[in-house]
């Protein structure tokens, strides 16, 4: 018997890769734009980042920094991800909800990044800033797209099931689960990148000790143009890696799901 395409599969499928030239192409333009600019303070080469990426990667501040900033702003996300999937699921059982949060949840996805961040520094710490500020991007998107899910299920699937009594649990695993789990997961994958960018945004503005955002913030203040270069390619690996585990798991997940 010839087997079905999963949806596991299907997405694998369609993941975009960064390709080899594409890279080359894009580090020779920025090799040229330095040596065209001729001022180090101004841009300097990918060569001279990445010395100093590894002149830094020696040190037990740079990792100290990458964990510091890693746990608060992947646990805003993680808990962005929990109490989205479960106002989502309210929202779609109850009318109310879904009228109640729709205010709220319009008014996160228009209100500035540097709103929010100001704001929030009245309240908190700013050493748990990033915490709140990636939760707070990242929720909308999760919900919404969670929201959506549902409520785009297919109705006859679970008149059909509803029809042969077929348990709650298979009913959630093998109809729910299996229409959400494409839009969960491309949720996730926009909102891992946008929860460091707004995670390290809180961080630049907050200044709390130890952080990557304090870096960024102190090479700008010195004009270590090097460092500056050396830090954002940290935080796009990390954004980077996270992303593809996260999205693994999730794939892992699914697949152990259709063999169960």
């Amino acid at each position: 018997m010839m087997r079905s395409t999963t949806s596991a599969d299907a997405t694998r499928g369609k993941r975009k890769t960064v390709r080899l030239w594409a890279a080359v192409f894009w580090l020779l333009l920025w090799q040229l734009l330095s040596v065209a600019i001729g001022q180090k303070i101004l841009l300097v080469s990918p060569i001279a980042a990445l010395l100093r990426l590894g002149e830094l990667a020696l040190t037990a501040a740079f990792w100290r920094a990458i964990a510091f900033s890693c746990v608060r702003i992947m646990g805003g996300f993680l808990l962005a991800v929990l109490i989205g999937t479960l106002l989502a699921g309210l929202s779609a059982q109850l009318a109310f909800v879904r009228e109640l949060l729709f205010p709220a949840i319009l008014m996160m996805k228009a209100t500035p990044v540097a709103s929010f961040i100001i704001l929030v520094l009245i309240w908190i710490p700013s050493r748990n800033l990033a915490v709140l500020i990636s939760f707070m991007m990242v929720l909308p998107v999760l919900y919404t797209n969670l929201l959506d899910g549902i409520q785009s299920t297919d109705r006859q699937l679970l008149e059909m099931a509803k029809v042969f009594r077929i348990p709650h649990w298979r009913v959630l695993r093998s109809i729910y689960l299996a229409q959400l789990l494409p839009f969960f997961r491309s949720a996730c994958s926009i909102s891992l990148g946008l929860c460091w960018k707004a995670g390290i945004a809180a961080e630049v503005i907050g200044i709390p000790n130890g952080s990557i955002g304090e870096k960024l913030y102190q090479a700008k203040i010195y004009l270590e143009t090097a460092d500056l270069f050396a830090w954002t390619l940290v935080i796009i690996l990390m954004s980077m890696l996270l992303e593809r585990l996260f999205l693994h798991g999730i794939d892992l997940a699914v697949q152990h799901l259709e063999r169960w």
